[in-house]
């Protein structure tokens, strides 16, 4: 069996990995081909090319890369052309991924077409929904809620379950962490989390690190660890060169889970990681910045109350959403303080982590197992 993978980002690119990991012990010569990032890589694959050139968001933002996707695009479908794959499946990233299945779709190669996490339909773009049957065969949700959207335009939607809960982030190892960072039990531990897009980083990274040090002049007992990931560890590493904080990078998986355990607070990005905090049981703010071009679309086009997924899933707010004017140190540094000192937003958050958790609780098979049986089904009816 020969699946052809194209993760386009991080979180993708985890999910691609786990999925990988969970087909190999179903099926050990099953061989993987594609696209992907370090997680999917160090489960097997040689990726195509480099995904943080894809590690882009906003439209500002992206009309600058437009002639490199291009040309990745054209690149990946040639690949697939030429690696005649059993099935293909593109995870999360659908902007690129759409782009990679219709061009596929019209070669009219046979191959059955598979998308792993569904566009946030419910949030904006409904026409999506209506038109994916085109392109795919077969969509893997996270959420429950998500295949009413697709089913009624002809196209298979089954929730697989969110991929937050086979993560070993709960298993973090506090005393091995802060002995192997040498970082002492007297100091309270902030993670901060600026994103895994470079767009992502440059905007967000100078405000979280203000606003840790107006937390710092306040209390000195603190110590900020940088959990990072490969396409962006550089731009992140200079970044904090200047920044004068008492700080940690970390980069592996490991040393991420046990940043997170130890934390008493954290700052982050809006996105899957917020969920992981959540799972962690992390009292946590998010924050998020665009350009004035794409925050004005996103205002006008956006149908949703929150987009922190917490708040999605219980339907309030329990996690504070700093964003576009509101993403500012002052506003960082008051509500992560607040937390430290237990306020109400704390006990908001302590009592939704247990609901999160309990909605997305563990079945009898993990998401990724789940998928893997799901994916093999349509191989077999090809």
């Amino acid at each position: 069996m020969k699946i052809y993978l194209i993760a386009g980002e991080p979180s993708g690119d985890l999910l691609g990995s786990r999925f990988m990991k969970a087909m190999q012990a179903k099926n050990p010569n099953v061989e993987f081909v594609g696209v992907g990032g370090e997680s999917m890589e160090s489960a097997g694959l040689k990726s195509l090319f480099d995904i943080s050139d894809l590690a882009v968001m906003g439209l500002a933002e992206v009309i600058p890369s437009i002639p490199k996707i291009l040309k990745l695009i054209k690149k990946t479908v040639q690949d697939v052309e030429n690696q005649k794959p059993d099935i293909i499946m593109t995870i999360d990233s659908w902007s690129f991924a759409a782009r990679v299945q219709k061009k596929i779709r019209r070669k009219k190669l046979g191959i059955p077409q598979v998308h792993y996490v569904a566009p946030q339909v419910w949030a904006w773009k409904k026409k999506r929904a209506k038109t994916m049957y085109k392109y795919v065969d077969l969509l893997l949700t996270l959420l429950p809620q998500e295949p009413k959207y697709f089913i009624p335009y002809k196209l298979e939607a089954v929730c697989v379950g969110h991929p937050v809960i086979e993560s070993q982030v709960v298993h973090g190892n506090v005393e091995a962490f802060r002995q192997k960072f040498k970082i002492s039990a007297d100091k309270k531990i902030i993670s901060i989390l600026p994103g895994s897009r470079h767009n992502e980083v440059a905007a967000l990274f100078p405000i979280f690190l203000e606003g840790a040090k107006q937390l710092l002049e306040r209390n000195p007992q603190l110590h900020f660890v940088v959990p990072t990931v490969k396409t962006v560890a550089a731009r992140v590493q200079k970044m904090c060169a200047d920044s004068a904080l008492p700080l940690t990078i970390v980069e592996n998986e490991q040393d991420r889970y046990d940043a997170f355990k130890a934390s008493s607070a954290a700052i982050a990005a809006s996105g899957t990681v917020a969920l992981e905090l959540a799972i962690a049981n992390v009292p946590h703010i998010i924050g998020y910045k665009v350009s004035p071009l794409t925050g004005w679309l996103a205002k006008k086009f956006l149908h949703i109350q929150f987009v922190n997924l917490s708040n999605i899933i219980l339907g309030r707010e329990i996690i504070p959403e700093l964003l576009q004017e509101r993403c500012i140190p002052v506003n960082i540094s008051l509500y992560i303080e607040g937390l430290l000192n237990h306020d109400e937003w704390y006990d908001k958050q302590m009592d939704g982590f247990k609901k999160v958790r309990m909605l997305l609780g563990q079945g009898e098979q993990t998401p990724s197992e789940k998928a893997c049986d799901i994916v093999c089904r349509l191989i077999e009816r090809k």
